[in-house]
């Protein structure tokens, strides 16, 4: 029967906390091994609480022991592949239009097949990650209870420490459970209340585990710290919000009732909280990324102290290969496997339409040139009138080439910039552009004109040597890279492990610009107490944010789902907004290669949940599996 052993590094020594597992073996002798410690020995020393509760947050970022491999939480799959964001990352991304993956280990490529079985061994390992979290939280609260505290004499204010801590572990211990009931469904469900012995866990529905849920986060949603006010990465109110937010924006799929109004309550918790969007979306996903305005909750990384082969180290080495150069990734090497399918890419395609449609009237000026869809032959490329006497603008698509302004489609009268200087003159030599989509406005009070590319800032994509459309998903030169993470810091200074192996930058897990697109599809999908006025602004905030010109004065559901793809593409959100939006499986959305098939295809309804892992069901005979497996 699985076992997993909960240890906790502490002065030079492993010290042997526990062991909980489907079967939960009786700890009833003293261990033999110098360097295990019985917790009642180890809480003699007051800083142990702290270092213990830091042991159950680190299970989000490492893999072991000792790090980077040789001594893993948890057996049966290789250690780098073991780490908790790596398996989460992969099963929600994956498994989706953002991203694809072209390694070929084991049941790997079963995930963009939506191929996979109970026998598939990354899904059994990231359910066997989130097992040791819940079974690493519990142990923290079995070991602190009142009664334990009183009889070790833990009193003032370590004990308001203690208690605040057991408070934190409650919160990662719903973490660990939202991702159960959003991955599996109906799982099997243990609490420090229950007994440390040899049981067999019952299985609890994907509803009442939605009600623990709620009721833990309830339960602790004030006794937190203030928001901002705690230890960087560690959770606070406003980290509790986040996630009560997105269980109710996903209630309905998991209790087959909506808590849209309840999602807009503690959407606006968070954002009253004093959080702003960081002006620099890049600047959320690079080494120094603990300065970002607008991180909520991050999993932290260090590449000195958090050595692992998972996390935003797999993140970024995975994503680097072909022309792409790792040290400007802060790293040695590429390991070329995740890319994205042109899904993705196409959602930043900016409509020059749309933008045209809300122009002014049109003038008598235009522009015309190679570089023009008509040539030097005309017609022109319109100007429109802005409300201001003599100064014009419009949206375009240039080639490279070159360009002039003339007025009725006549060179009578005509202007060039001689001396390419921004200023315009009368016949002056005509102008060199490169490919792109523009914004030109031309200022005849002043004889100036400005030329801004126009696109969203969010579109960070390696498209050098790469092929758009994917042939072969073994190649990683098939399909767009994705720069977005990075272990270089804002100057372009790599993270701390000068060996370039191990990373410094920090995964964010709940982020204001989540919470925004949260509110609005709330409001849109009829949740109260909020107002769609607001969810514009905040959805037009986060496009200004990312230099996106196509801001809107309405919204409609598949915009929003559109967006979060944009904002939110590869942070492990995508597979559970498809499902909500009733895309993932089927056929009424598909996307390159899912379903094996290049052009993709419909796959089954059953698909939406994972499996339990052969191995649990096998071992408790508790547990049902899922429909359809």
């Amino acid at each position: 029967m699985k076992k997993y052993s909960f240890k906790i590094l502490f002065a030079g020594a492993f010290i042997f906390l526990f062991s909980l597992t489907s079967c939960i073996d009786d700890l009833d002798t003293v261990p033999k091994d110098n360097d295990i410690t019985l917790a009642e020995d180890l809480f003699k020393d007051p800083s142990a609480y702290k270092q213990v509760l830091a042991k159950v947050y680190a299970g989000l970022a490492i893999s072991g022991q000792q790090g980077p491999a040789g001594l893993p939480d948890i057996s049966g799959i290789d250690e780098g592949f073991s780490q908790y964001l790596r398996q989460y990352w992969l099963a929600q991304e994956v498994t989706t239009d953002e991203a694809i993956i072209g390694w070929a280990d084991g049941s790997l490529p079963d995930y963009h097949n939506h191929s996979w079985t109970d026998g598939n061994e990354f899904i059994r390992a990231l359910y066997d990650r989130i097992i040791y979290q819940i079974t690493s939280a519990n142990a923290f609260l079995r070991q602190t209870t009142p009664d334990l505290l009183d009889a070790r004499g833990v009193e003032g204010q370590l004990r308001a420490e203690v208690e605040l801590y057991r408070d934190e572990a409650r919160f990662l211990r719903a973490l660990s459970y939202a991702h159960a009931m959003d991955l599996y469904g109906n799982v099997p469900f243990v609490t420090e209340e229950d007994e440390v012995g040899f049981i067999f866990p019952e299985q609890i529905s994907r509803a009442d585990l939605f009600t623990f849920i709620e009721s833990e986060l309830l339960a602790i949603e004030n006794t937190l710290m203030d928001p901002g006010t705690n230890e960087y990465a560690r959770v606070d109110k406003a980290g509790v919000w986040s996630l009560l937010a997105k269980i109710y924006l996903n209630a309905e799929v998991y209790t087959s009732q909506n808590k849209f109004t309840e999602c807009i309550t503690y959407a606006n918790k968070v954002i009253n909280a004093g959080y702003a969007l960081e002006a620099e979306y890049e600047h959320l996903f690079l080494a120094d990324n603990h300065m970002a305005n607008g991180v909520i909750f991050p999993i932290a990384f260090d590449g000195l102290r958090t050595q692992s082969y998972g996390g935003t180290t797999f993140l970024i080495h995975a994503a680097v290969g072909g022309s792409m150069s790792p040290a400007d990734f802060g790293i040695n090497g590429g390991w070329g496997g995740n890319r994205t399918t042109s899904a993705l890419v196409d959602l930043f395609e900016i409509d020059l339409g749309d933008l045209q449609a809300g122009l002014g009237p049109v003038s008598t000026w235009g522009l015309v040139g190679n570089a023009t869809p008509n040539g030097w032959d005309g017609p022109d490329v319109t100007l429109h009138e802005t409300g201001t006497a003599n100064v014009f603008e419009t949206f375009v698509t240039l080639t490279d080439g070159e360009w002039k302004i003339r007025e009725n489609n006549d060179w009578t009268n005509n202007f060039g910039d001689t001396g390419a200087d921004g200023t315009l003159e009368p016949g002056g030599d005509n102008m060199v552009v490169s490919a792109g989509a523009y914004k030109i406005t031309v200022d005849f009070n002043a004889n100036t004109y400005t030329i801004a590319p126009i696109g969203d800032g969010r579109a960070l994509f390696h498209t050098d040597g790469q092929n758009k459309e994917i042939e072969d998903v073994s190649t990683f030169t098939d399909g767009y890279a994705i720069t977005k993470f990075k272990n270089v810091d804002r100057n372009g200074v790599p993270g701390a492990d000068s060996s370039g192996n191990f990373t410094d930058t920090d995964f964010p897990l709940f982020r204001l610009a989540d919470i925004y697109l949260m509110y609005a599809e709330a409001v849109l999908r009829g949740g109260a107490g909020g107002s769609e006025g607001m969810a514009v602004t905040y959805f037009n905030d986060i496009r200004m944010r990312a230099g996106n010109p196509e801001t809107v004065s309405s919204l409609d559901l598949d915009l929003i789902l559109d967006e979060r793809a944009r904002e939110l593409y590869w942070e492990g959100h995508r597979r559970t907004d498809l499902i909500r939006y009733g895309k993932f499986s089927g056929g009424d959305y598909v996307w390159p290669w899912k379903g094996g098939i290049a052009e993709g295809t419909a796959t089954p309804g059953h698909l939406d949940l994972y499996p339990i892992p052969a191995t649990d069901l096998n071992a408790n005979p508790n547990l049902t599996q899922n429909a359809g497996y």
